[in-house]
């Protein structure tokens, strides 16, 4: 590759990046003198040094960059030490580049596309290797790609390899910390390691240096910078250790052996804080104690936002970071692909650093804490308010026999264990949904009785706490009042669905249901406590629209581009709030945020409250521009989206953020927003995402649904409601506002469901 080529792309790139460092670096500022900052008392550290563990960056921002790469390092620079991955060149040049080969990370296939095989602690390996070249054939010719499918391939080939000695020759080298790889591949192939890192750590200012090999460490002890701490970096447990010949899982028992050539080690996470085959966490070890007493620091390593890890963590890596700064002895750093998420971590979450008030804008349950068990089931609601959320909801359904439960969907396929057991029930209703289903308005609330509540996972990659997948009960919506209300919950929504299809097919009248539930636990009444009432038809709300206690919102499903004045002062004929996609708010496109709509700002000029749904902690449903950090995503909503509520999976991680001295932008320090458009910028014109269609604008046919029909006499159903209007007679009720017509027939057949019995049962 053309060097002055990509000196032309990095002067490009560097314009757009200095919004991405401000997002990082501009924590540091001063906050504003006319607004109070919480005073948070200094706190003493369980490290080594009683100072605050240390942010370790694999090859600076590589969580999002290609490691190495001029944005990646100045990315991370300032809140991080910056960690090479060393390799080396026949002629003794110095370069970053993660693994033994140079294969998974750079271009060189391309260069060179002939292979070699060495051996590596007694296996073979094929590949390219640093040792074969020239460190002028691999700074002008190679460059850097990211190692990892699931992140962004937007910069790949777009910086060459890091030379080390060019890095810290230069004006404002970052802190670094020198990782030896290989040293005896190195030696055995004519590569004088040892003095190349000798003339390193003597020319520059390296704060650490480690490797993996104690021949290597002992070879420098004593003859390397006094000012340089030598680190002893162990491997898997199983791995052997090249100079021993022993395990490190053996060698870690002798910490006191270690402490005669190191004064720190650096570990896999898993040697203190274990992870059991169900992937969930084990017991601590006493490791981080024992090496404190020893008088030796401890790393842990293989921190990355975008890795799955354990269930234990429900998808949050700020609760990873957390388990090894604030529970119990503390790591004395942490080595990271991202870390600005672990330097928030420290700096805003560890030691209970929370506001006396929280933040004002309202966390609302999706479904309870669905994130962590079955949606609408007893334990999500109560883990919901265990969790600090402002309002809990219930999506109301109808039995058969008129009674009234909380489930996200009337449809019980996937959120119970309906099927197989009622798969004879199953049945097609396209004015509810294109695929067949078993519904509970054809089953009684004794059958429902039998069923569980059912783990859903959001994410077509991940599983959601699978020891719990049908823990918990489903409930009624009375259970569910009397609950809020034992629980002084500052809210409750209550979402009403189907009603003209109910009401006019099964004759069953939800709204009267749920009127009378919540006049029977007295909410009608209530001054302490909000009510929501949540629909995606307008005359259902039109219904609540007496009762001034009661705040009417608006669902909104399908994505839009524009809300016209007209229409929003429809809305707020019907609604005192809105209830918006996300998607609708902040434009996508591969990933990354691309614009924002003025749809909140329009709503809000029509006196509207806004809220977004659904957000989630999973990585594959953040944006790039979030950095695989769900608390990312929540500022950037609530701080320049600017909505009234979030509407969450995972009411914890929104509960914490809001809680913390750290989510108000002018604290020092602050968690940032992420700008739409800003790491657009960063990424070359020509390989950009492509530009979005115009999305609809919400006309007022979107707004404005029929009357309700009247409620039909059914011998079927054991309660049936008076009509809602007396002159109005039975017609299959039309889509709801809050849902355009879809035409897609591509669901689940009676034929699919017997296959899937039969397979269940199969597995049984």
């Amino acid at each position: 590759m053309n060097i002055s080529v990509w000196e032309k792309n990095k002067m490009f790139r560097s314009l757009f990046l200095i919004p991405l460092l401000l997002h990082t670096i501009l924590a540091k500022k001063t906050a504003l003198p006319n607004l109070p900052t919480p005073q948070v008392p200094p706190q003493q550290w369980s490290t080594l040094s009683g100072n605050e563990p240390l942010v370790i960056a694999r090859g600076g921002f590589s969580g999002l960059f290609p490691e190495g790469s001029p944005d990646a390092i100045g990315l991370a620079q300032g809140i991080s030490v910056f960690l090479c991955n060393l390799q080396l060149t026949k002629d003794g040049g110095a370069f970053c580049v993660t693994g033994t080969t140079l294969d998974n990370t750079t271009t060189i296939s391309l260069v060179d596309p002939k292979e070699k095989t060495y051996n590596v602690d007694g296996k073979d390996v094929q590949g390219h290797f640093s040792f074969d070249y020239t460190g002028l054939l691999i700074e002008q010719n190679v460059s850097m790609t990211q190692a990892i499918y699931s992140r962004p391939n937007f910069y790949d080939g777009a910086s060459p390899v890091l030379n080390l000695d060019a890095l810290l020759s230069g004006k404002s080298p970052p802190r670094t910390w020198l990782n030896v790889q290989n040293a005896a591949l190195y030696i055995e192939n004519g590569v004088q390691v040892v003095d190349i890192v000798l003339e390193l750590l003597k020319v520059y200012q390296i704060e650490f240096v480690s490797s993996s090999d104690i021949g290597f460490l002992k070879s420098i002890s004593g003859k390397s910078n006094k000012a340089t701490k030598v680190v002893f970096k162990l491997l898997n447990n199983n791995k052997v250790e090249p100079s021993t010949k022993k395990p490190y899982g053996s060698i870690v028992k002798d910490l006191v052996t270690i402490k005669s050539f190191a004064s720190g080690i650096m570990v896999p996470k898993e040697y203190i804080w274990p992870v059991k085959p169900d992937k969930y966490l084990g017991l601590p070890t006493t490791l981080v104690a024992d090496a404190h007493k020893s008088g030796l620091e401890v790393y842990a390593s293989g921190f990355a936002n975008d890795f799955f890890t354990s269930y234990s963590y429900d998808y949050d890596p700020v609760a990873e970071y957390l388990q090894f700064v604030d529970r119990g002895d503390s790591v004395d750093g942490v080595v990271t692909d991202f870390p600005a998420t672990a330097s928030n971590a420290i700096a805003c979450f560890a030691h209970n650093n929370t506001l006396p008030k929280k933040a004002p804008t309202l966390i609302i349950s999706n479904n309870g804490a669905s994130g962590v068990y079955p949606g609408s089931s007893d334990l999500a609601y109560q883990k919901a308010i265990d969790d600090g959320a402002d309002i809990i909801d219930c999506s109301v359904q109808m039995t058969k026999d008129g009674i009234a439960f909380c489930s996200e969907s009337t449809d019980l396929t996937s959120d119970t264990t309906a099927m197989p057991k009622f798969m004879s029930r199953s049945s097609s209703v396209p004015e509810i949904q294109p695929k067949s289903g078993i519904f509970s308005f054809d089953l009684t609330w004794k059958e429902i009785q039998t069923l569980k509540p059912q783990m859903v996972s959001k994410s077509s990659d991940f599983l959601r706490n699978p020891a719990n997948k049908t823990s918990g009960k489903i409930v009624t919506l009375s259970e569910f009042l009397e609950l809020a209300k034992a629980k002084a919950v500052p809210g409750i929504l209550v979402n009403i669905q189907n009603a003209p299809y109910l009401a006019s097919k099964k004759g069953l009248d939800i709204v009267d249901a749920v009127s009378i539930a919540l006049i029977n636990a007295t909410f009608d009444k209530q001054t302490k406590q909000q009510v929501l009432i949540q629909s995606d038809d307008s005359s259902v709300l039109s219904r609540f629209k007496d009762i001034p206690s009661y705040k009417r919102v608006m669902l909104l499903i399908d994505k839009m581009g524009d809300v016209p004045k007209q229409s929003a002062e429809e809305i707020k004929k019907h609604a005192d709030a809105v209830n918006l996609p996300k998607t609708s708010i902040l434009k996508i496109s591969n990933a990354i945020l691309v614009g924002m709509t003025s749809i909140v700002q329009e709503l809000k000029d029509a006196n509207l409250t806004v809220f977004v749904h659904s957000l989630k902690n999973e990585y594959t449903t953040l944006a790039f521009d979030y950095w695989s950090d769900p608390n990312v995503e929540i500022a950037t909503y609530i701080q320049i989206a600017k909505v009234d509520g979030i509407v969450t999976d995972f009411p914890a991680t929104a509960s914490r953020f809001m809680r913390s001295p750290c989510s108000i932008p002018t604290n020092d320090p602050s968690i940032l927003p992420a700008k739409p458009g800003d790491l657009l910028n960063t990424i070359p014109t020509e390989i950009q995402p492509p530009a979005l269609a115009p999305l609809p604008p919400l006309e007022v046919a979107n707004v404005v649904d029929p009357p309700l029909p009247a409620v039909t006499k059914s011998s079927k159903n054991s309660t049936v409601a008076e009509p809602a209007d007396a002159g109005a007679t039975p017609a299959s009720p039309p889509l709801p506002s809050g849902a355009r017509a879809n035409v897609a027939s591509s669901g689940l057949s009676i034929i699919t469901i017997l296959v899937f019995a039969m397979l269940f049962a199969a597995h049984q």
